[in-house]
């Protein structure tokens, strides 16, 4: 790439997804804050890369792009190392699974985070009902036989979007009396292995994250910016 990526993002958001990406292709790039605590993501500057209002947002050659999963499929189609080759199986589960982590598990735990904003009424019903959708959800991928990403010592895009899910969870999802990674083996061997791996490391020191972000996360001291 001629032009370097420029990754807008907050501490402990959604871009840390990509933010995993970018270091585990070693794709040269670039941080711009988004101040939180201004609400800089409602700006007029940051909605016209993003109309949504919502971080990321990741600015490329060929424009900005948002959305999470789209950015990691982007820049999967850049880069093969961290998805399966288009035109072969793996690819075909690699795309359905991506897919999951972002229409299923991504939006179940946004409604433990924001349960207001899917219900006029009993917000605390709602953060339950999805407090047990996600714990059925975590069951059924802790128990797939199509996800070899999750017992491999190699990373993949579907890590980095996964590890932060795991980690959000623990600390946003409604308190800490609801979930136990432990419950889940698998998973909770892919969480340290994720917290062992370079990438990780560099971007847990960047945004304050710990020593243990994804198997044992406390909340993040970042240098800069803020998480909510």
């Amino acid at each position: 790439m001629s032009q370097i990526l420029r990754l807008h993002y907050a501490p402990d958001n959604a871009s840390l997804c990509v933010r995993l990406a970018l270091e585990e292709m070693a794709i040269p790039y670039e941080t711009v804050l988004v101040d939180r605590a201004a609400k800089a993501q409602k700006s007029p500057a940051y909605l016209a890369l993003n109309p949504n209002g919502l971080i990321p947002v990741l600015e490329t050659p060929h424009g900005p792009v948002f959305e999470t999963a789209a950015i990691l499929m982007w820049l999967a189609e850049t880069d093969d190392k961290l998805m399966p080759r288009v035109g072969t199986p793996a690819r075909m589960h690699a795309l359905q699974w991506m897919l999951w982590l972002a229409n299923t598990l991504h939006h179940t735990l946004r409604m433990t985070f924001y349960p207001s904003q899917y219900t006029n009424g009993d917000s605390g019903a709602v953060q339950s009902m999805a407090q047990q959708r996600l714990r059925a959800q975590l069951d059924l991928l802790a128990a797939a036989q199509t996800t070899p990403w999750l017992d491999s010592a190699a990373s993949s895009l579907h890590a980095c979007y996964l590890a932060p899910m795991l980690r959000w969870a623990a600390l946003y999802g409604g308190g800490a009396d609801w979930f136990d990674l432990e419950n889940w083996p698998r998973l909770t061997a892919f969480a340290k292995r994720m917290d062992a791996r370079e990438s990780t490391i560099r971007v847990a020191f960047a945004e304050g994250l710990g020593p243990t972000p994804i198997s044992r996360p406390a909340p993040c001291t970042p240098p800069e910016g803020s998480a909510l």
